[in-house]
This record gives C-alpha cells, sequence and structure tokens, in this order.
C-alpha cells in the first residue's frame, strides 16, 4: 500500500541535531587529516588525526561515532583526498598502513562506549589513553607485518614506537577538548 503522504514515513532514526554533530565531527576529523608528516623510518604518518578521532568519539555516542569514522573511511577509500598526507583512494586500504583505517571506527566505538555519562576530564583521559590509543595500533601492527612482511618487532618499531608518545598528548588534548564541547553542549 502506498503512502499518500511523505510525512507519514517512517523515521530513519537519526534526528538533525544527530546528523549535524557526525558532519562536524566528520568534517574535523577530514581537516585534522591535513595536518600530518611523514617519519623517514616507518610507512605511517603523524597526523592530527589522532585528535579528531578521540574528540569525535568523547562527543558523539557509540553507534553514531562509528558511523562517522567508517563514513571517514568510505569517503577515502573511494577516492575523496581526506586521508593523512591529503590522499585518498583504495591504496591506502591495501598498503602497510590499512589496519589503521580499518580499526578507526571500532577504536572510535569503543572509545565512546567506555566514556561513560558524565563529563569528566580523568574519565575521557583514561578512555582515550587506555582505550583508544592501544587498540588503534593493534590493527596499524598486524597490517604493517602482514603487507611488509616483517617481524613483530620490526612492526612494532615502525607501527608503534615512533607514535605512542605524541599518540598520547594527543589523546590528552582530546580529552580536554572534549570535556569542554560536552559541558558547552549539555547547557
Amino acid at each position: 500500500m502506498l503512502r499518500e503522504n511523505a510525512l507519514d514515513m517512517p523515521k530513519a532514526g537519526f534526528t538533525v541535531q544527530d546528523m549535524t554533530r557526525m558532519a562536524i565531527c566528520l568534517a574535523f576529523c577530514c581537516a585534522t587529516a591535513f595536518i600530518s608528516f611523514p617519519l623517514p623510518f616507518t610507512p605511517g604518518l603523524v597526523t592530527a588525526l589522532t585528535i579528531g578521532i578521540g574528540l569525535t568519539a568523547l562527543v558523539l555516542p557509540p553507534k553514531l561515532a562509528f558511523i562517522t569514522l567508517a563514513s571517514y573511511v568510505f569517503l577515502g577509500a573511494i577516492g575523496l583526498p581526506i586521508f593523512p598526507g591529503g590522499v585518498g583512494g583504495m591504496g591506502r586500504l591495501l598498503g602497510p598502513t590499512a589496519g589503521f583505517y580499518f580499526g578507526w571506527p571500532l577504536v572510535c566505538f569503543l572509545q565512546s562506549y567506555f566514556k561513560g555519562q558524565a563529563v569528566s576530564f580523568r574519565r575521557y583521559a583514561l578512555v582515550t589513553v587506555l582505550i583508544g590509543v592501544p587498540f588503534t595500533y593493534v590493527g596499524g601492527l598486524i597490517s604493517m607485518v602482514m603487507v611488509l612482511q616483517v617481524g613483530w618487532y620490526e612492526g612494532f618499531m615502525m607501527a608503534v614506537a615512533p607514535f605512542v608518545f605524541g599518540d598520547v598528548l594527543k589523546a590528552l588534548l582530546a580529552a580536554f577538548l572534549g570535556v569542554r564541547i560536552n559541558k558547552m553542549l549539555r547547557r
């Protein structure tokens, strides 16, 4: 039976506010990905996208955080130059850093899930540092080892070791910004 009025159609499940927040977080992830630079001894890039991913997780509920990061990866995969270094395409999803890209939606979901309801810098910092940083490295380490056909130690030295200190600082910055934004949004 056809509906006579488009207003009678069932709701899609996202409010305008949800979609706006997701779009802003997606845009922020795209913008922070452009702030990146290579290191000579690893195919990975140092990127401010870590801040964007952490902040997305802290300001969106888990489902929306996952969808936002999955959308980011999809848009980059189809060729939009939004990946770190200003590139796009399937090459990044098939190369040595592929595990990072595939892991980001899940990592974002986990951070968002464990952040809790209370807005607390301590809680946000623990979640971004203890969940966001290490879980991001899991995928990156696996892809480095598999694609470059190196041992676990070599993979660790390329995918994890050069980035730990900076990623912890970026995770703490995301926690700081997440507290400020969430307090502002709750007013």
